[in-house]
């Protein structure tokens, strides 16, 4: 079995194992400073500092964790829908995925289930405990499911080699997924791939433009929670992806349960402007991604995704720190664009509800 031990599991095994990991220089591709980062994309309250390192994630695990309440993690839970019954030490043990929902996908291989063969020994994270079953993923993470095949296995390959990382240093996915990705074999990178292109895409974000947004409580480096019922906090230029209910989507990790992005006002009007036209500062968006912008040959779909993954993509190829044969062909892009000009392209594209894909 071939495997591919880069830059990326070095990095990924320094993060879980507590070691000191180097944090990502950020640096525009022209070497010029480009705008702060747009914080809300990577779920953060401050700019980076220099010397900040990833959250640390705990291993994959069926041990109580500090704060456990162990009559709570162990009590048997059900959602809507579906006869299985989990624990909360079952939904978080990311080396045996839970699947409430078996008939909304293909049969799960070990590679999403459990993880890299080669992690089996020491209990790697499955693909699907991330981004869920049915790959529809969350705002923290990818939403792979409905991509083409040959745009997923680039980026894991682009991730082994240390090709991929988040501009924000402290975000925990990206050395976490550059140490998995390492770990995979390029078979286990095709079934992976071919395992999410099999399912049709469908959009589960109601997009919602607001001046005024319910409070919300920041977990930081990870999403947005509705604590509020009244419109009371300033939405500000950013935008606010939040489940619909907290408890079924992050608790229970719900893959049914939605979410809602709160989006500046004005922003879906210039958004299809730039997305459609290219607004006089780039280029149509279907001429790449294809005329209903669901994927083209190896070029991902964009449209009705998660706009916090999305805006974090364009940043990050903004300032150099996502790279690979694709980004080179974004580059000139995106040259052009300003941070509020990518937060209205990602507005508009998670707003469109396009046919969904045929696997």
């Amino acid at each position: 079995m071939t495997q591919r031990f880069g830059i990326g599991l070095l990095l990924g095994a320094g993060l879980l194992l507590g070691a000191s990991v180097a944090p990502v220089q950020v640096q525009a591709q022209s070497g010029e400073a480009f705008e702060p980062l747009p914080l809300w994309a990577y779920a953060w309250s401050t700019q980076p500092e220099p010397g900040d390192l990833p959250v640390a994630q705990p291993w994959p695990s069926r041990d109580l964790r500090e704060g456990d309440d162990p009559e709570d993690v162990a009590m048997p839970r059900r959602v809507e829908g579906s006869d299985a019954v989990y624990t909360r030490i079952d939904i978080r043990d990311a080396h045996d995925v839970i699947d409430w929902f078996p008939g909304d996908h293909p049969p799960m291989p070990d590679i999403i289930r459990r993880g890299p063969e080669s992690l089996l020994s020491v209990r790697g994270w499955g693909c699907g405990s991330c981004h869920l079953p049915n790959g529809k993923g969350r705002p923290e993470n990818a939403p792979p499911g409905g991509q083409p095949v040959e745009y997923t296995v680039r980026q894991l390959q682009d991730m082994a080699t240390g090709q991929r990382f988040s501009a924000d240093p402290r975000k925990p996915n990206s050395p976490t997924m550059s140490y998995l990705a390492a770990a995979m074999s390029e078979a286990e990178m095709r079934e992976a791939a071919e395992y999410f292109a099999a399912m049709p895409w469908t959009p589960w974000i109601r997009v919602i433009e607001a001046e005024l947004i319910p409070e919300m409580h920041l977990e930081e480096g990870n999403m947005y929670i509705t604590v509020g019922e009244e419109p009371t906090e300033a939405l500000a230029g950013r935008i606010v992806e939040t489940p619909v209910d907290a408890f079924q989507a992050n608790y229970l990790r719900n893959p049914r349960s939605s979410w809602i992005a709160y989006v500046p006002v004005g922003s879906l009007a210039r958004g299809e402007e730039l997305v459609t036209t290219g607004g006089g500062k780039t280029i149509e968006c279907a001429i790449c991604h294809g005329p209903d912008l669901m994927g083209l040959a190896n070029m991902p779909g964009i449209a009705g995704r998660s706009p916090s993954y999305m805006m974090r993509q364009l940043y990050d190829m903004k300032v150099g720190t996502r790279n690979g044969l694709g980004v080179e062909l974004m580059d000139q892009v995106i040259a052009d664009l300003t941070v509020e000009d990518m937060t209205d392209i990602v507005a508009y594209l998670a707003s469109l509800t396009p046919p969904p894909t045929t696997p």
